[in-house]
């Protein structure tokens, strides 16, 4: 099934500020919690979806990404899709003014959850360089990242062995502690963070020796990355739980990948076109010949017409770049130039002196024969 777009997931326009995107995905968020909708089960379904909407749209290199390039630009594993209840509340639970569900303080906290707060690890940013074949095929790319992971000895709970814990005499293993409220509707149940646990639900009784009780240790790992054809410079992809555990267990954060494209000896890249610049000789141009040009997947042979004009474009269809969202592949643009000589000696200055005066050596540009601006404009139509 085709996802939705996401401004009509979150019911907003594309020109929407951030505080309309943050004000339509809470009345969504609120609508659907599942906590309030128990006996629908498409509830949990709509609730995933506003908050993946709400996950791009609120951050501005996702949703400009998201706008150039639609929900391709955010799949191949990268941002978007594959969110679970805890990580909805984990990330998001702020915009409600106080962290988890927004119906923690009247239910008691989400069922089955326990109340206990689900912590997400800070992301790790890395460069990855790319040359013009890669990014015009896709590429599959391994790397070396060092990153927090649990501790393989007390399993990232941070106590020795992995057992020295006890349950927290202060919200009794809730990881919340909960005060009634008088108001004018009568009590009111509000529920925080245990400030003795940090709403873990467990104290350390005796650190592990391993992680010192911060519950995880620095690895270096080997990540494979599948960069999908079409990257552009600049562009951020993400993958989602290779970043950092947090401290004494939780959600991994994020590995974000920012792309870098390195510069072709000879080929640029226009968008999904790539631009060759070739010269030829006059006698090449007025005589006509083949000559071969690089392309992204090797070289090939183009014929010159006799009488080729400086100038002239010649269009190698599908020899470009895929196309992010999967809508074909660009062209490869050859640029005619035809060299003139910057010095001559007698006997090829008295051959071109005895032509001067020839009648086909004088310029008679045709209907067919385009000025620049023509040929500028057929370009980009």
């Amino acid at each position: 099934m085709a996802k939705r777009d996401y401004y009509e997931v979150l019911g907003v326009s594309n020109s929407a500020s951030q505080e309309e995107i943050k004000k339509a995905y809470r009345k969504i968020a609120i609508k659907y919690h599942p906590d309030k909708n128990p006996d629908d089960p498409t509830a949990e379904d709509k609730f995933k979806e506003a908050a993946e909407a709400y996950e791009v749209l609120s951050d501005q290199q996702k949703r400009q990404r998201y706008d150039q390039f639609g929900h391709q630009g955010m799949n191949g594993g990268f941002g978007g899709g594959g969110m679970n209840m805890e990580d909805i509340f984990s990330q998001f639970g702020d915009i409600f003014g106080g962290g988890g569900s927004p119906f923690d303080s009247f239910f008691g906290g989400r069922q089955g959850g326990g109340g206990r707060r689900t912590r997400k690890g800070t992301n790790l940013r890395i460069k990855l360089k790319l040359n013009l074949e890669e990014i015009a095929n896709g590429v599959e790319k391994k790397i070396k990242v060092k990153r927090y992971v649990a501790c393989s000895t007390c399993g990232g709970n941070g106590a020795k062995n992995g057992t020295d814990l006890q349950t927290c005499s202060s919200c009794q293993g809730s990881g919340q502690v909960r005060k009634v409220v008088n108001t004018m509707l009568g009590q009111m149940v509000s529920a925080s963070t245990c400030p003795v646990c940090h709403g873990e639900g467990k104290v350390v009784t005796n650190k592990c020796e391993t992680c010192h009780g911060t519950g995880r240790e620095l690895q270096e790992e080997v990540i494979t990355i599948n960069v999908p054809a079409g990257v552009m410079d600049g562009m951020q992809l993400s993958m989602s739980g290779k970043g950092n555990v947090p401290e004494r267990g939780g959600i991994p954060g994020d590995l974000l990948i920012q792309i870098e494209e390195e510069q072709h000896a000879t080929l640029k890249r226009d968008g999904n076109n790539v631009i060759f610049d070739q010269y030829i000789s006059f006698i090449d141009a007025a005589l006509g010949a083949d000559i071969e040009v690089p392309t992204i997947s090797g070289k090939v042979k183009v014929n010159i017409k006799p009488g080729t004009q400086s100038g002239e474009i010649f269009r190698l269809r599908g020899k470009g770049i895929k196309d992010i969202n999967g809508y074909g592949k660009g062209d490869q643009l050859i640029h005619i130039n035809v060299w003139t000589p910057k010095s001559l000696n007698s006997e090829e200055r008295a051959k071109l002196e005895s032509l001067r005066d020839s009648n086909n050596f004088a310029p008679h540009p045709g209907k067919n024969d385009k000025g620049f601006f023509e040929k500028v404009k057929d370009y980009f139509q």
